[in-house]
Parts: structure tokens; C-alpha cells; sequence
């Protein structure tokens, strides 16, 4: 199964529900100290249940940004598959390409798009829209 976002009939590819829960467990995990949602409330909260408002794009927009220069700070080693099982690995291990050299550019869509990029154009496109930007199967 794989999933995107989704702006009316628009979708961008993510790939597995997994790998899209590991960018919100890295998220949590590394740069939410006090919890999930602490500091990016509505990437973590509205758009991880499923649903971002168009009008909390814009909002959302900026923790991403935010979420891109943290991130580029952290090593790929430092990615967190599950939040919520920390024994849980990527299905390819430390097998990365030479390429990924931060977090911020480690997690790549089945399609091969950065999903920082894929997520802040959805993100664009339902503030663009007026219509929310949604998570569900592609």
C-alpha cells in the first residue's frame, strides 16, 4: 500500500504508511524534547491524524521550514523508524546512498522526490487551493 498527500483531486506520492510515520517519529524523537506535537503542532497534530486545514498551511509551511534546518544538522544514523518501538530499523539498514549525508535529505519518496520538498509543495497547493491538504492512499 502506498500513500501520498492529497489536495482535491492532486496527489504526491510518499510511499509506505511507514516511512512516512519515520519522518514524524525523527520529528518527535530528535527535535521535540517535550513530546510529539511540542514544537510543530500542526505538522504533528492536523496533518500526521490526517487532515491540514488550508488555512493552517501557511503555519505549517514555516515548522517545516523550521523542521528542514534542524535537520540538517543530524547525521542520517540518527533516524528514528518508530517512535514508539526504538528497536525498529529501516527495512535497508545503513545501506544509504552516498548522497544522504543529513536527515534532512534521508528520507527520499518512492518516487525518488525529497519528501521535505513533495510535503512543503502539497503544503503550497492547499494554501494555493483553499483546500486541505490530506493524507490517505494513493
Amino acid at each position: 500500500m502506498s500513500i501520498g498527500f492529497w489536495v482535491g483531486e492532486r496527489a504526491w506520492l510518499v510511499g509506505t504508511p511507514d516511512f512516512l510515520f519515520a519522518l514524524f517519529s525523527t520529528i518527535s524523537a530528535r527535535l521535540e524534547p517535550a513530546g510529539w506535537g511540542s514544537r510543530f503542532p500542526l505538522l504533528m497534530g492536523p496533518l500526521y491524524e490526517g487532515a491540514l486545514p488550508a488555512a493552517q498551511a501557511a503555519g505549517a509551511r514555516a515548522e517545516l521550514a523550521a523542521v528542514r534546518a534542524e535537520l540538517a544538522q543530524l547525521a542520517p544514523s540518527a533516524v528514528v523508524w518508530d517512535v514508539e518501538d526504538r528497536s525498529k530499523t529501516p527495512p535497508w539498514g545503513d545501506d544509504i546512498a552516498p548522497s544522504i549525508t543529513t536527515l534532512a535529505d534521508y528520507f527520499v519518496t518512492s518516487d525518488g522526490e525529497d519528501l521535505l520538498d513533495v510535503l512543503d509543495a502539497a503544503l503550497a497547493g492547499a494554501g494555493r487551493d483553499g483546500q486541505p491538504l490530506r493524507v490517505g492512499s494513493v
